[in-house]
């Protein structure tokens, strides 16, 4: 598709995403909808483009014969919360997630809380660039009340006894700023907080789950007993302990897994990852005989799997978790609550759950990353590595779905042998699709 990726359509503003383009995606949606007069929630982050595109989209709604009904800043999980809650037919977030401040986004969300599937993101994009003319006839209100709605439905699904606890939060100035702080306070918890004052233009800028080290020294500086950052959107988490050891989606997971197997509450024992989630993730869980499905990059294709095999509980490495039981979105203050629900009381560093494995990984340029697939010696290079590896680590080589780069990852039992894993495909991907590799992180 030209306009929507794995995650909306995102891009800079002015150069790409234009109010035009959202007034163009608005009224496409709107007279998508296959109804009357849909009611569309629409939601923000702290972005100074948000108020912009809030109201170029919002009149795209209203001629494709929709009402817009405004939310105002609330982290996206929000949006497939309340949509349901609210019985409206759709939610449209306008967010670029952990990007820069100039970038922006948008996506939807359908009546059941979903991000719109394939063929929705199709049909809208086939009628934006059609210039499709809309029916006319709709309005723009704002609503109140959507906040304190989100809060109820946290504090109704995930109530632990925080009570003394001493957490930490990194906002990244995004959609959480008001949101995290209230819930942990109104739990019982003694929070302090940073990059928690938004300006339009330090989203994501140095904090926030991009750039967790500044949570960790921020933590250094405390007695909290824990930490958490958010993303700008705030539909992922990453958490530290006490001394300062970074937890990602991988680790989040596996606790909560663990813990919802003990009780009895796993459905179907099993969770669903992607295939970034690391080696040792996988051993835990088979070692506690819990069944792993693994989907290719993004929520929405974890989010799938969960709903075909009737499972609750999936998620990212990069942070994004999922318990249906909630919502069938990413949830960083969800996940961060039940993260808590999970260690019943316990230090966050007390009990380890999973052997961490080293990843490497280089970002290979190529001339075309559709080419990998029929690239033969990279493959027999994968197989042989992948067979030397065999119950000690993996190897996964995939093309960027958004860059013309073929991404190598290894996982080993040390660092130096997952970097000379990484090293001779590496080489041997250049040699056959393109030129020289460039390190990366995941």
């Amino acid at each position: 598709m030209k306009l929507f990726g794995t995650d909306g359509v995102r891009g800079r503003v002015e150069d790409f995403l234009t109010p035009e383009l959202a007034f163009g995606l608005g009224r496409a949606a709107a007279t998508a909808f296959k109804g009357d007069s849909p009611q569309v929630l629409v939601v923000r982050d702290t972005r100074a483009s948000g108020e912009m595109l809030e109201s170029a989209l919002c009149a795209g709604i209203a001629a494709g014969g929709g009402s817009a009904l405004l939310a105002g800043v609330l982290p996206t999980p929000a949006a497939s919360i309340l949509v349901r809650r609210l019985g409206l037919d759709m939610a449209a977030v306008i967010s670029a997630s952990h990007n820069p401040y100039w970038d922006n986004g948008i996506k939807f969300f359908d009546k059941q809380g979903q991000k719109f599937s394939d063929d929705a993101e199709s049909a809208v994009e086939e009628m934006v660039l059609a210039s499709a003319p809309g029916i006319a006839g709709g309005r723009v209100r704002a609503i109140a009340g959507t906040l304190e709605d989100y809060l109820r439905e946290l504090a109704s699904r995930f109530n632990p006894n925080l009570d003394g606890l001493r957490v930490l939060l990194d906002c990244a100035n995004g959609a959480t700023y008001r949101a995290a702080p209230l819930i942990f306070e109104r739990l019982g918890a003694s929070i302090e907080t940073i990059a928690c004052e938004p300006s339009g233009t330090n989203i994501n800028d140095g904090c926030g789950s991009t750039h967790a080290e500044v949570m960790v020294e921020a933590l250094s500086r405390t007695d909290c007993d824990i930490a958490f950052a958010f993303d700008g959107d705030g539909d992922r988490v990453l958490a530290a302990d006490r001394s300062g050891r970074i937890v990602d989606g991988d680790e989040i997971i596996a606790r909560i897994a663990l813990h919802l197997h003990a009780t009895g509450k796993l459905a179907g024992d099993g969770v669903a990852v992607t295939v970034m989630t690391n080696y040792g993730f996988h051993q835990a869980m088979e070692g506690a005989r819990i069944e792993v499905a693994t989907t290719k990059v993004g929520d929405r294709y974890v989010v799938e799997e969960l709903f075909e095999r009737g499972w609750i509980l999936g998620g990212e490495q990069s942070g994004h978790i999922i318990d249906l039981r909630f919502t069938p979105s990413g949830d960083g203050i969800a996940a961060a609550l039940e993260l808590l629900e999970a260690l019943g009381g316990r230090d966050l560093g007390e009990v380890e759950v999973m052997r961490k494995y080293p990843q490497s990984v280089l970002n290979v340029p190529v001339r075309d990353r559709d080419s990998l697939e029929a690239s033969s010696s990279v493959w027999e290079a994968v197989a042989a590595e992948s067979e030397a590896l065999e119950g000690r680590g993996r190897v996964l080589v995939r093309p960027s779905g958004t860059e013309p780069v073929v991404r190598v990852m290894a996982e080993a039992p040390t660092k130096e042998e997952s970097e000379a894993v990484v090293g001779r495909i590496a080489q041997i991907v250049d040699r056959e699709l393109g030129s020289a590799p460039s390190p990366s992180g995941s």
